[in-house]
This record gives C-alpha cells, sequence and structure tokens, in this order.
C-alpha cells in the first residue's frame, strides 16, 4: 500500500504530465488577480493557457501538479507573499514544476535567463539547466 506522501507526489506527477501535453516551452500563461486579502499578505490568481480554441483554465490543473491550495470560493491558487510579482512566481513555479532538469532552447524567442546572463547561444540544439523560465506570463 502506498503511503499518503507517494500517493500525493504520484497524483502531482500525472498532472504535470497532463499540462506537458497541454504546454509547450515558450506558451504564455495569463494571469487573473480573484483576491487579495486584507492584509495584503497572500493573493488569489488564477492561470489561463493561451490555446488556437481560446483561453484554456488550467488553475486546478496547475494547482494539483505544484501540491498547491486552489480556493474555489474566492477563485485561485492561493499565494503567500508580497513585494514581487506574484503571478510570476506562480507561472515559473508551474514551468520548474513541468521542467525541473530544464528545458531545450527554443531559438530567438527564448525566455531563458541564461540568455540574460551571458549565453547567447540561442541554437536550439542546448539545454537550460533552470526549466523554469520556460513559460511566460502575462497579466490579464
Amino acid at each position: 500500500m502506498l503511503s499518503v506522501q507517494k500517493r500525493k507526489k504520484a497524483e502531482q506527477a500525472e498532472w504535470a504530465e497532463k499540462l506537458r501535453n497541454i504546454l509547450k516551452p515558450g506558451d504564455t500563461i495569463d494571469c487573473v488577480l480573484r483576491h487579495v486579502s486584507r492584509s495584503g499578505m497572500s493573493r488569489r490568481i488564477d492561470l489561463f493557457a493561451r490555446t488556437p480554441d481560446g483561453p484554456m483554465f488550467i488553475t486546478g490543473m496547475a494547482a494539483a501538479a505544484m501540491g498547491e491550495r486552489w480556493d474555489r470560493d474566492k477563485g485561485g491558487i492561493v499565494v503567500g507573499g508580497c513585494g514581487m510579482d506574484m503571478g510570476f512566481h506562480l507561472v515559473y513555479n508551474l514551468s520548474y514544476t513541468l521542467w525541473p532538469k530544464g528545458v531545450l532552447c527554443i531559438g530567438e524567442k527564448c525566455t531563458s535567463n541564461d540568455h540574460s546572463n551571458g549565453d547567447r547561444n540561442y541554437s536550439p540544439d542546448h539545454t537550460h539547466t533552470d526549466g523554469g523560465y520556460a513559460l511566460r506570463h502575462n497579466w490579464l
């Protein structure tokens, strides 16, 4: 019998695989702020993938893949803290969850932080070690 923690990890891996079938490196995730706590120390943010058929609601899948809490009442994934762009934080964490060992460079449109830090090689034959920059974020 699987322990609760192993079962949770297996479920997270399943959701991550489903999201990898929907999202590809270089895709943009749209963020919608649904709620800010009175103290300003937590937010609820919904995520939408851009697809040929229009926006696709992925908040539940993303929360399940990352092991985060999804507030179905107020909407959005619960994100604590302040002082930074929490939409970027959420999309970075989702991207890292999907590609923890990195991604292949996608060329001129590659958003990897490696390029900002001196890597001028945009050929698609090398791997970026940080998968967190594979997805772009945008606020709606």
